[in-house]
């Protein structure tokens, strides 16, 4: 495993992003993790957080795009603090741009998007915080291929949670990769957690034990993707 990643695997759960317990989802399933990509709340987290997405897109797609695209509300840091330290690590320019969930009809800025208008030839990365469903892309992706004449070249969230989308076989993130054509990947996979997790110790303590192990197991038997 890369070195990024065993690094960001620590950091979200030392920022209380990643959690593990149980816990109810939005589709009621009940999870033994749970992760919240709203508990990055200061400075050095965010700097440390696009640092981690940059390096995840530069390794995945490299720099051959123009445009980060992240999808309203959690999105707009994402693509904020990524592509300040795409410059940063890269030397590479990258504009950010984002919908609104209600169209500015007023000012110089008026319209469906924050940041960088959209243009036609531009190539275009979405980053997320999760996808569990791939709802988001269905109201997203049509927003942006109409805004231009645009090529999306792929999505990247932080963390594949590896369970079965809407179709019950294949993970979101697979779903949403044959639904709309384009790449999609993580910076890091549940597996690639737990690899780095269990029965090793994280802030000064077990995280990932056999019992909550055992759990995330049996999670999986359920609601894991047949198809990874």
């Amino acid at each position: 495993m890369e070195q990024y990643k065993e690094e960001f695997i620590h950091f979200m759960v030392e920022a209380d992003v990643l959690k593990f317990g149980e816990f109810t989802l939005k589709s009621g399933r009940k999870s033994p993790f749970f992760m919240n990509a709203g508990a990055y709340v200061t400075g050095s987290q965010l700097k440390r957080l696009g640092q981690y997405y940059a390096k995840a897109i530069h390794a995945k797609y490299g720099d051959d795009f123009d445009v980060l695209f992240g999808p309203a509300y959690k999105g707009i840091p994402l693509g904020v603090v990524t592509a300040i330290a795409f410059s940063d690590l890269y030397g590479k320019e990258i504009r950010y741009c984002s919908d609104r969930k209600e169209a500015k009809d007023h000012g110089a800025d008026k319209g469906n998007f924050l940041g960088s208008p959209l243009k036609d030839g531009d190539r275009v990365v979405m980053i997320e915080d999760v996808t569990t469903s791939g709802k988001s892309m269905e109201e997203t992706v049509p927003k942006v291929k109409g805004a231009a004449d645009v090529t999306i070249v792929g999505l990247m969230v932080s963390l594949d949670r590896m369970e079965v989308g809407k179709g019950g076989v294949k993970c979101a993130l697979d779903e949403v990769k044959d639904i709309y054509g384009f790449e999609t990947n993580a910076i890091v996979t549940m597996a690639e957690v737990v690899e780095c997790l269990y029965n090793k110790p994280c802030n000064g303590k077990i995280v990932i034990d056999d019992k909550l192990k055992a759990a995330i197991d049996a999670y999986y038997e359920q609601y894991g993707a047949k198809e990874q």
